[in-house]
């Protein structure tokens, strides 16, 4: 009898492989508004993407906030329950430590500057005689990046975008590195930016309409699978347009 229940069980869990398993997934994340945030409905544009995803597939999302840097530190943590973490830009030094989903939406990175001081820049070689700020541990774009790294760019570090854009409407730096959507919802949205929104412009060059992406361990392919699948089965592009859409 024992046998028989035994093989009973192998079969149904044969047949309904899904229903033995964890159908929650864990990501770790910031508090980068409109993409990420606890406070935002559904936590965020690329969260509803994220989540949209993953439903289409059959698993629930669960997202928990950290500051930037303690949020890969856990991702890349293998013995923490998360899967990975986002939303990232691409990077070949993250692609050796993680793996790169397919892109789940876009945001245009550029520079926040004084209002009184635009700058005008062709090439990054002509941004080498401003005072640049960007955000410690963000990666910006693959020549940038490769240029500060150099010391051929004149950089001051922060820890938030929020930092940057109080920097530059004091004209205390030149430029800051910055997505346009996350410069005009925190100037919408921020008490202790509102009143500085007068005070200073989005550079009129984009740096680069970037793609995001989640970063998933080495050890969860299957999830990120998954996710790519769910991909397939939403239309990712207009969920983060809608939303960001309805926050104007």
């Amino acid at each position: 009898m024992r046998h028989i229940l035994c093989a009973v069980l192998l079969l149904v869990g044969g047949i309904f492989p899904a229903q033995a398993e964890n159908k929650f997934v864990y990501l770790t994340s910031l508090s980068w508004p409109p993409y990420s945030d606890p406070q935002m409905a559904e936590q965020g544009a690329s969260v509803a993407v994220a989540k949209a995803a993953f439903s289409a597939m059959g698993y629930t999302l669960v997202v928990e906030f950290y500051p930037w840097s303690r949020a890969v530190h856990l991702a890349k943590d293998e013995s923490s329950k998360y899967a990975g973490y986002f939303p990232e830009y691409y990077s070949e030094d993250i692609a050796a430590e993680f793996i790169f989903s397919d892109s789940m939406g876009s945001g245009p990175l550029g520079f926040v500057q004084p209002v009184g001081k635009p700058v005008a820049w062709s090439s990054l070689d002509d941004l080498k005689k401003y005072q640049v700020g960007v955000v410690k541990d963000y990666v910006n774009t693959a020549d940038f990046d490769a240029m500060v790294a150099a010391g051929q760019l004149k950089v001051s570090e922060v820890i938030s975008d929020k930092s940057n854009i109080q920097k530059a409407a004091f004209s205390r730096i030149d430029l800051a590195v910055i997505d346009k959507n996350v410069l005009e919802y925190s100037v919408k949205t921020d008490p202790d930016l509102i009143k500085l929104r007068d005070k200073i412009s989005f550079n009129d060059k984009l740096l680069e309409d970037k793609k995001l992406f989640i970063c998933f361990k080495k050890n969860q392919q299957a999830i990120a699978d998954i996710f790519n699948e769910g991909l397939k089965k939403i239309d990712a592009a207009k969920i983060q347009a809608d939303y960001l859409a309805g926050l104007k």
